[in-house]
């Protein structure tokens, strides 16, 4: 047989298919998160090591965005991403960008409620040693980041679960387009749309592997830390 038969070029198509899926899920993923640590981690570890006024509304203001459904976090920001919004000009709807945009402000808040919750029951006689001995404010944050690691791996995966596993924002400001924004959960949504259920369990058993695989990593990394 001189040429592979159709069901076998289409089987392998779909494989190509979905790993292209698989790696832009995650790539757009590891920017969010990325992208939402460099400010949500020093915003979190502020708000969780101190108590006046503007740290507790801080505090409830990022859980109560923490808790938004993606649908509305996904209407708020389409509504300043489309043409006649203030950022529509900027051309960023229906882009790679405007998914990893919206996955930002997804993981932002998640992040920096989840970090200062650790970080309050961090003791605080802590930051009074430091205090004590007089290291300056860089000093201050790299030790503060050795000593609550756990708590800030902790949070990082928790933000990494909720953008790999969000549809609402992904599919309203990326658009679902094939080869371009289409992720694991916008995928298994238009498969389940079209009658394709063995291809969406197949992508959606891929992307609890995933997932399991973030945390069971962080959480190797955490064990080996502590036992160190």
């Amino acid at each position: 047989m001189l040429f592979p038969d159709r069901a076998l070029m289409k089987t392998m198509a779909v494989s190509t298919e979905i790993l292209t899926i698989l790696g832009r899920s995650l790539l757009f993923a590891f920017l969010s998160v990325g992208f939402s640590s460099l400010a949500g981690i020093p915003l979190g570890m502020w708000i969780g090591w101190g108590e006046s006024r503007a740290r507790r509304i801080a505090y409830t203001l990022f859980q109560s965005l923490a808790a938004l459904p993606t649908v509305v976090v996904g209407l708020v920001l389409y509504a300043f991403l489309s043409r006649s919004g203030p950022l529509g000009p900027m051309g960023l709807l229906y882009t790679p960008a405007g998914v990893v945009i919206g996955q930002y402000f997804l993981a932002l808040p998640i992040l920096v409620s989840f970090i200062a919750a650790g970080f309050r029951t961090v003791d605080r006689r802590f930051m009074e040693t430091l205090e004590t001995f007089g290291c300056g404010l860089p000093l201050k944050f790299v030790l503060a980041l050795r000593e609550g690691k756990t708590i800030i791996a902790a949070g990082v995966a928790m933000a990494f679960s909720r953008v790999i596993g969000e549809v609402g924002v992904a599919m309203m400001l990326g658009g679902n387009l094939r080869n371009s924004t289409r992720t694991m959960t916008t995928a298994i949504a238009l498969d389940t749309s079209r009658g394709e259920f063995e291809q969406a369990m197949i992508l959606g058993l891929i992307l609890l592997f995933v997932a399991l695989a973030v945390h069971w990593l962080i959480n190797s990394r955490n064990s080996r830390g502590t036992l160190a």
